[in-house]
């Protein structure tokens, strides 16, 4: 199992140096593009009996430089660190994003970062990674900094899907535009959300067709407006399920809501952390003229589910 270590950049020094091939990046989503970076890491590492380390960042870096205009994140800090381990690293690293830290001049980040705490030997980055104060630092600057410390650099290309790359940004944007297909191929997976389940309204219950309230952190992307199907997971149980995203314009919802129906199964989760994995956008949120017409289409959506759900 990876080792885990959260640390500023003071704190890198409770590392051991060793033989090191590191990758390095924010690594939201661990998308399939990542995944590239991340397996010639691990590869690399092997072939020269090394330590393979994948170096994170927390909080996201325009969260401290530019506050309020961060992206919302495709995961919570602890989810991408069990996804980087999953991946059979030796060492994961999630260095603190601070002012300090993006003061640091390229040569210095090198030092401090890469070389005295881990011993880095190889560098695997993506050909757009930028480093350093103001983001002077780039490939180019770490072939120079590699030939002055004894290590390698290699640069990976960025992969596409459709003509698109796959980055997370563009996956981002497919969620938010509702593209849930897009999305799950980039990232190799169903996109997930993960929230207490909370008291809603109860409106659900009194028309048959009970829901978990789940609330989503704000920080936290959640798909465009629609109805969804896919899978609710809690605490190692699962089910077949249907989720609303939206403000439920047929009772005239003011706030945004992430209301999941599970198929075949009403336990108790209030309290509980639920995650729902979106696997197929079934249609667009709308409004129906009154209760009866929204439960006959509820229904439909219940019946198509099963089918894609198999």
């Amino acid at each position: 199992m990876s080792e885990v270590h959260r640390a500023d950049v003071h704190e890198l020094g409770e590392l051991t140096a060793v033989d090191s091939v590191v990758t390095i990046g924010n690594f939201d989503g661990v998308h399939r593009g990542h995944q590239v970076l991340l397996r010639r890491t691990v590869d690399a590492a092997r072939d020269r009996d090394a330590r393979a380390v994948a170096i994170t960042f927390d909080p996201h870096p325009a969260a401290v430089l530019r506050p309020g205009s961060e992206p919302p994140r495709l995961q919570s800090v602890d989810e991408r660190v069990a996804a980087l381990c999953a991946l059979d690293l030796d060492l994961v690293v999630v260095l603190a994003f601070t002012r300090e830290l993006s003061h640091l001049s390229p040569q210095a980040f090198v030092e401090d970062v890469l070389v005295r705490p881990l011993g880095t030997r190889r560098l695997i980055v993506g050909t757009n990674f930028r480093f350093g104060h103001k983001a002077a630092g780039d490939v180019v600057t770490l072939v120079e900094a590699g030939d002055v410390h004894g290590f390698e650099v290699e640069a990976v290309t960025l992969r596409e899907l459709e003509h698109r790359p796959i980055s997370s940004t563009q996956v981002r944007r497919s969620l938010a535009d509702g593209d849930l297909g897009w999305a799950n191929l980039a990232l190799g997976r169903p996109y997930a959300v993960r929230g207490e389940v909370v008291p809603g309204d109860g409106r659900g219950r009194t028309i048959g067709v009970p829901t978990a309230n789940v609330a989503v952190d704000d920080g936290r992307l959640v798909p465009a407006n629609g109805v969804y199907a896919g899978t609710a997971s809690v605490e190692g149980s699962s089910w077949p399920a249907v989720t609303n995203v939206g403000r439920r314009p047929t009772f005239a919802g003011a706030t945004r809501t992430v209301e999941v129906h599970l198929l075949d199964a009403d336990p108790d989760l209030y309290g509980r952390e639920l995650t729902f994995a979106f696997e197929h956008r079934l249609r667009d949120e709308q409004r129906f003229d009154g209760v009866e017409a929204l439960v006959a289409q509820i229904h439909t959506d219940i019946a198509t589910a099963r089918e894609l759900l198999g």
